[in-house]
């Protein structure tokens, strides 16, 4: 006998479709930003809801208030602070190049360029072959100049986007804070009534694997950035503890540490201490980049509970498919897959009917 459903059973389902998909709509701008908030939030709820929300007397408002200024302070100055560095290193480089582009080059390339291993002679013989030739010159200059203008407003697009991202999270961070104890039932309610245990289980599984991922990155952030100021710090460069911070919150992303402790090396060579400079360039790539092939993955495992192969698949999968915040939400699938694949196999067989 076939189910019919009723006009207005069928409008009701209609109905509430359009308002998931409105709302999906709504938020969809804003997924990454709030994913990030909540990741924050799971990491850091426990701590605050145990040792800071008891001090402050249960006043809500002023705890996330306290949680958003820390926050401001160890995620939206330091970017701040990266980009106006960034915007000055434009400056300087502008400023260095200019008397070249007014007068044109002069006729000896600089004594640090022809003594590059490998590549010094050829670029030394361009060098004079540009600086003899002025058209080519101004025609070498003019097809750089739309890559690099081009290189610069992408640069700036992304630092104000990821600066108005970061205001967004920590917007988002407050509330989950103040309504923590609301959100944090919500969630437990929902899962218990979509999975039974299994729901609740799932959703121990989620809140391990996020913080197990977060301290790896942390972790990791840490280890680099103690060893990169301990490397600055033996060849002699300037900055150390700048570059240092610069360093931790670089290693976030991929590329971020040899941007740092390259142009450390760079300054070295320029400044004619060869023998650091390759120092510098050996240490950077056998131990401060290196620390990430290896601590990342293992302080993840150790906090998610989870091998160290599928917390490495998770990770550059999500990151392939679903950007920075799929560093989380990789392993978190994984996670559950691995779960409810374990569960699966562990059930005993439903035993026959008798016939």
């Amino acid at each position: 006998m076939k189910t019919q459903f009723a006009p207005k059973r069928l409008a009701q389902i209609a109905l509430v479709l359009l308002l998931i998909v409105g709302c999906v709509a709504v938020l969809l701008p804003f997924v990454g930003a709030i994913l990030f908030a909540f990741v924050i939030w799971l990491c850091a709820w426990e701590l605050y809801r145990a040792h800071l929300l008891p001090r402050l007397k249960g006043r809500r408002a002023l705890g996330a208030g306290l949680v958003v200024l820390v926050l401001i302070l160890i995620l939206l100055l330091p970017t701040l602070f990266l980009a106006g560095s960034l915007a000055s290193g434009v400056d300087s480089l502008i400023g260095y190049i200019k008397p070249y582009l007014d007068s044109g080059l002069p006729a000896q390339p600089p004594a640090w360029l022809s003594d590059l291993p490998v590549v010094g002679g050829s670029l030394g013989e361009s060098w004079q072959q540009l600086a003899g030739d002025r058209e080519t010159l101004n025609e070498t200059l003019k097809q750089l100049i739309a890559p690099t203008r081009n290189l610069l407003v992408a640069t700036a697009g992304i630092a104000a986007n990821g600066l108005l991202q970061m205001a967004l999270v920590l917007f988002v961070a407050f509330f989950f804070f103040r309504d923590g104890e609301r959100i944090g039932e919500a969630l437990a309610t929902a899962a218990e009534k979509l999975g039974g245990d299994l729901g609740v289980g799932m959703l121990t599984k989620v809140r391990d694997t996020v913080f197990g991922v977060m301290l790896g990155i942390v972790g990791t952030a840490a280890g680099q950035g103690t060893v990169a100021m301990i490397g600055f710090l033996i060849a002699g460069v300037p900055g150390v503890v700048m570059l240092g911070f610069a360093t931790f919150f670089l290693s976030m992303i991929p590329v971020g540490p040899p941007l740092i402790w390259g142009g450390a090396a760079v300054w070295l060579y320029s400044n004619g201490q060869t023998g650091w400079a390759i120092f510098m360039a050996l240490y950077g790539l056998f131990v401060i980049s290196s620390i990430d092939n290896f601590l990342k993955p293992m302080l993840m495992a150790r906090g998610a509970g989870l091998s160290i192969l599928l917390v490495a698949l998770g990770v550059f999968g999500g990151v392939l498919v679903f950007g920075f915040i799929g560093i989380f939400l990789g392993p978190v699938l994984l996670a559950l897959g691995q779960m409810l694949f374990t569960r699966w196999i562990g059930e005993k067989p439903s035993p026959e009917p008798a016939a």
